[in-house]
């Protein structure tokens, strides 16, 4: 899958005030700490994998993901994890 194809204005959703929420919510829930290192700066809640609905030809939106797809990592984390990883796609 192209990068365009999964990322376009998924980004743009990010700025969304539902995702701002449900990036409050993982925050908190992960007590503000990376949990692969514990570190506090630069924290980003990060999607395990990403859902494509089949019937409706789209990517779910990203506060639609329930929470056990959802974690915290501080950017360098984030950062090695992309470069080692892609994030799995799952058809729903």
């Amino acid at each position: 899958m192209q990068e365009n194809a999964k990322h376009g204005s998924y980004r743009e959703k990010l700025f969304d005030t539902k995702w701002h929420q449900k990036r409050k919510e993982i925050l908190l829930r992960d007590n503000h700490k990376c949990i692969i290192c514990g570190g506090t700066n630069g924290l980003n809640v990060h999607h395990k994998q990403y859902h494509f609905s089949t019937k409706l030809n789209r990517f779910r939106d990203p506060w639609e993901y329930d929470n056990k797809y959802l974690i915290t990592l501080c950017e360098s984390c984030h950062r090695r994890g992309h470069s080692k990883f892609e994030v799995p796609t799952k058809n729903i």
